[in-house]
């Protein structure tokens, strides 16, 4: 067997062709538990896990990984065209603790045009509790949110995919919303979670990311940026709204957090969401459309909230709406060459090229479709040398 061999699939595949090295195949998973209707997951579970270093029967936890995903390998498991490790080398992108870390060490100046009374030099301070959301469909449980899972999930001190079919081992669950399920009702979807969410999670966490199923994460690194940021400004997130992701600003419209990129809501934010949800004329409640980005920023602009500039000092960007070797290899159309949408909605503030693209502390990255690059990026930032070739 061999981790490239997981790199052929289609990344639409469910799973079911792949070898069972690949840790993919539904039939490895078996049929999902019974849960009872009203269920309410422990969102802890991927966490308790982590921190321990062992699953439920005794396993080590997360699952090693081998060397063979330190070396080239690209999309499709070939030894060339790794534009993908060929990013996080040359950006220098890095974990900034371990997984499981309960501290973190922040650096409060290092946020674009901070002011010069913002104290210089390296800080460490207790990492703030997160949930990490993930809105998915059932024929990825066994591939997409097994690698979730089985990687940077236990980063987070909660974690829950909204799905088609609930299982407890994951954890999923299944919920109800107004319209079909489908890509265009994804706001919908998303009104439905946050909702849950805030029924029964809201005390227990001071953030709240949200994504889909074919996002990268560093959950250590989202806890070290958030945690400088509210040093910086001297708040708290369970009192202070905060909208933090990828900022877009498309030419006259209103500016969002992209949802390909993932964002994240302070606790105080989505307190005060959740008491304004149901307005359909300023929190468009009864709307049935994909842009649940655009829709909830929307709704945070009504209520006075607007998105924070993630940028570090040097103005590289931490969440993106690409993965990482598009980021890197991205340039702006030429004179004569059709628009480019990402440029558009960039054009406030400009987009870096090249080993600029990146933050070396970035958060997350979009696209990352195949569970199999999930592992591989996972273990070259948190286990490989610069070595393997």
């Amino acid at each position: 067997f061999s981790w490239r061999q997981c790199f052929e699939a289609d990344p639409k595949s469910d799973g079911t062709d792949q070898p069972a090295g690949c840790r993919e195949n539904p039939n490895e998973l078996g049929d999902a538990p019974t849960v009872e209707k009203d269920w309410i997951p422990d969102v802890t579970m991927v966490r308790t896990m982590a921190m321990y270093g062992k699953d439920k029967d005794g396993n080590p936890f997360p699952p090693p990984l081998s060397n063979e995903l330190c070396e080239n390998i690209g999309v499709t498991g070939g030894k060339n065209g790794d534009s993908n490790k060929q990013c996080l080398s040359q950006a220098m992108i890095h974990r900034t603790g371990p997984l499981t870390s309960e501290t973190v060490s922040i650096v409060p100046s290092n946020h674009y045009e901070a002011t010069a009374s913002v104290q210089k030099g390296t800080i460490d301070v207790p990492a703030p509790k997160i949930m990490c959301l993930v809105y998915t469909m059932a024929d990825a449980h066994a591939n997409r949110i097994r690698g979730m899972r089985d990687t940077w999930a236990g980063g987070c001190n909660g974690f829950l995919a909204f799905s088609t079919e609930s299982d407890p081992r994951l954890p999923t669950i299944s919920l109800e919303h107004e319209g079909p399920e489908s890509y265009d009702n994804m706001w919908q979807k998303v009104r439905s979670i946050w909702r849950f969410v805030g029924e029964n999670y809201l005390d227990e966490f001071d953030w709240f990311f949200i994504g889909g199923d074919d996002l990268f994460v560093m959950p250590h690194n989202l806890k070290t940026y958030l945690a400088s940021l509210v040093y910086k400004d001297g708040t708290d997130p369970k009192t202070k709204e905060y909208f933090v992701g990828r900022r877009f600003a498309p030419g006259g419209r209103d500016p969002f957090n992209s949802g390909g990129a993932g964002y994240t809501l302070s606790q105080a934010t989505l307190r005060k969401f959740l008491a304004n949800m149901d307005d359909a004329q300023h929190c468009s409640a009864n709307a049935h459309t994909s842009m649940e980005d655009v829709m909830i920023a929307r709704c945070l602009t009504h209520l006075g909230i607007h998105y924070t500039d993630t940028r570090d000092a040097n103005g590289r960007e931490r969440f993106h709406p690409f993965a990482p070797g598009t980021h890197l290899h991205w340039k702006p159309p030429g004179p004569n060459e059709e628009a480019d949408w990402y440029e558009e909605y960039n054009k406030e503030w400009g987009v870096l090229q090249g080993k600029d693209c990146c933050a070396p502390d970035s958060v997350s990255f979009h696209y990352v479709k195949k569970a199999s690059m999930v592992r591989h990026m996972h273990a070259l930032i948190n286990s490989c040398d610069d070595t393997a070739e």
